[in-house]
């Protein structure tokens, strides 16, 4: 009979420390139907922004709160929305027994943003739409060009996501749907924008998007977000096109002169 070794016993799997992609809900009430019912408004205009993302329940801004937290409400709520709540952080002693209680892991607690804006350079995760926010591991490297600013010369399949950290993102291919695409400060799509474009993602109000061709699944300018479950009007929808911040609101307009080329002019 073969004998088996230690080393051979182990080979059936590897443990390694891994960062996985997520929804982080920073809470600011411990009322469950408060939250169960702000919650539905926010994703009213929003219909399957959600695709069963695992959730982190942020607790640091309820930290000192005296009454306690339903959890288990709470995740059934976040349950009912396609996502998938898996641990919590930032809470009180009392706080982080109770979710564990409920079958949520605890997180570290999130380091505090630096002011001054980074260079873009390594993959990092980000923060968006306001007190939900967004946060995912970024999976494609993306080369500087210059000072702020990324460029992608490739295009970007469903799945697929671009973070320009602290910087500007150019993307000279098309956006597929499913893909997504988001910077600190402006997005320029010189190509058919088809996925999700986010700019602006740590706040910055005069950020902007263009494209060539405008057709995005979702776009968003400091948290502010609009989806395409309502169509664009035919005078933007897979044109050229800008998105700016208008207060709270997003506004979606033609570019009036863009650049067209002559294909024969770059023979």
């Amino acid at each position: 009979m073969a004998l088996t070794t230690a080393a051979q016993s182990r080979t059936s799997f590897d443990l390694k420390s891994a960062s996985l992609p997520v929804v982080a809900v920073v809470l600011k009430t411990t009322d469950a139907a408060q939250f169960a019912a702000d919650l539905a408004d926010r994703v009213a205009d929003a219909p399957g922004f959600f695709d069963f993302d695992p959730v982190l329940i942020d607790l640091a801004a309820v930290k000192d709160a005296e009454d306690p937290i339903d959890f288990a409400a709470l995740v059934a709520t976040l349950r009912s929305h396609s996502t998938l709540p898996v641990a919590v952080r930032g809470g009180s002693a009392a706080q982080m027994d109770a979710a564990r209680a409920a079958g949520l892991a605890a997180a570290p607690d999130a380091a505090p943003l630096r002011a001054e804006p980074a260079p873009a350079a390594a993959p990092e995760v980000r923060e968006v739409i306001r007190e939900v926010e967004v946060v995912r591991e970024v999976q494609v490297e993306v080369p500087v060009a210059g000072p702020g600013t990324v460029v992608i010369d490739k295009p970007l399949r469903s799945g697929q996501q671009v973070y320009a950290r602290g910087a500007d993102l150019v993307v000279m291919a098309v956006v597929s749907f499913g893909a997504e695409v988001i910077a600190d400060g402006n997005i320029h799509v010189y190509a058919p924008l088809r996925g999700r474009a986010i700019a602006g993602a740590r706040g910055n109000t005069e950020a902007r998007i263009f494209s060539t061709c405008m057709e995005p699944q979702l776009v968003s300018i400091a948290g502010i977000y609009r989806t395409t479950e309502t169509a664009l009007p035919d005078e933007v929808a897979g044109r050229p096109a800008q998105v700016r911040l208008e207060g709270e609101k997003l506004l979606i307009e033609p570019l009036r002169n863009p650049v067209r080329i002559n294909p024969r002019e770059t023979q």
